[in-house]
Parts: structure tokens; sequence; C-alpha cells
């Protein structure tokens, strides 16, 4: 008798689990990833939430700290990192820091402003947005900075918002947009292939065609 071929792999089993750090938005906590975080672990991955809190802490120290974590992760087998806005902004500075044993099988980022965002320089002349976000927040108007902030070393995926307001009233004009992060400003180079989804930025995370598309990068 011949051999049948294996079952296709669903979403929700990955070919291997992974150890996947969860790396919340600006102003948001790791709570704001709960939803994510229990389907990825009831897909059967490992997650491990990195939080930070931004007027507390500069971005440089942030982004040390999370080299710091990648680092000691790739001594551990497999492992992702899923980043919501500027957790996947973080996520290429800390990468780019210097090398590590073993890159991220995947980085999947969601809504992340990886060109200037043009309602950086508009938030960060209400002064509770400065003490909020501090340098995080400064680091978003700055062309400099987005000049200096390395590629991503490692594959990965961008899944961005549509469902933001446009037209005459609209900060963005005519251009789609998540509310918060235009669909051009989530580029890293012209060449990627951005999966789109009508949804909001803020909590674009909790909705399950995002959720699936995590998943189906990761596998």
């Amino acid at each position: 008798m011949d051999p049948q071929p294996p079952p296709p792999i669903s979403p929700l089993q990955p070919r291997f689990p992974m150890h996947l750090l969860l790396i919340h938005g600006l102003a948001r906590t790791s709570l704001s990833l709960a939803l994510l975080d229990q389907r990825l672990r009831h897909a059967g991955h490992h997650t491990e939430p990195f939080s930070y809190v931004a007027f507390a802490e500069d971005f440089d120290a942030i982004a040390q700290r999370l080299h710091q974590r990648i680092q000691a992760l790739a001594h551990q087998g497999p492992y992702g990192i899923v980043g919501h806005s500027l957790g996947g902004v973080l996520t290429r500075a800390a990468l780019g820091m210097g090398p590590v044993p073993t890159l991220p099988h995947q980085v999947v980022m969601l809504g992340t402003p990886n060109q200037p965002p043009r309602l950086a320089p508009l938030a960060w002349n209400l002064w509770p947005f400065q003490w909020l976000t501090g340098q995080c927040g400064r680091n978003l108007t700055c062309q400099r900075f987005y000049a200096q902030l390395p590629p991503l070393p490692s594959p990965y995926t961008i899944i961005a918002g549509t469902g933001g307001p446009t037209g005459p009233l609209s900060p963005f004009g005519e251009e789609i947009n998540d509310g918060v992060v235009a669909l051009t400003e989530t580029y890293i180079t012209p060449q990627d292939k951005v999966l789109q989804v009508p949804v909001w930025h803020t909590f674009m995370m909790n909705h399950p065609q995002v959720q699936a598309l995590v998943l189906q990068a990761l596998a």
C-alpha cells in the first residue's frame, strides 16, 4: 500500500512550538496583548511578555534590555517576536545592537510605524504625550532617528490596519490608515508585501483575522 501523505498543518498546529516574545505598543501594557497571547498559547507556542514604561525609561535603555533578552532566547531554541506598534521599532533597534547567536525565526509587526508617522509631531505638541512617552515618543518625530534605525536581519511579516478615517477632515487625507499610522508608514522597504486588515490601530491585535495572520506567519 502506498504511504498516505501527511495531513495539512492547521494554523493552530505549528510545525514546532516556539518561544514567542510579545512586545506591546507605546503607552500600553502587556495586558493589551492578552487575547493574542491566549490564542498563541492555545496554538502550542510558549509566550513571554516584554514590558516597559516609556515615561520611566529611555528608548535606548529599553532596547538594550530587549537585546539582552533576545541574546538569552537565542540559546534556548527556536523563537520569534511579535511587536505591536512601537514594539516593532524596539525590535529593529535591539536586533541592530549587535550579533545574536540565532536570529528570530520570524518577527511579526502589528501596525508598526517603520517610517516617521505624520501624527507623532502633532501629538508631541501636547505635554501629556511628552510626559507619558519620553524619549520613545520623541524618537517617533525624528527623521534622524529613523534614518539610523537598522533594517531587520531576520524574516519578518508586517500587518497593517486599514480601518482609519479618510477624506477632507482626516489628517491622512485619502491615504489608507489605521487611525494612527498610515499604510505607507508601515513599510520598511518599498518591496515589502504588507498584509492589510480593516481594523483600527489600538486594538488590532484582538481581531480574529489579525491573530490568524500572526499564526500563519509563525508557521
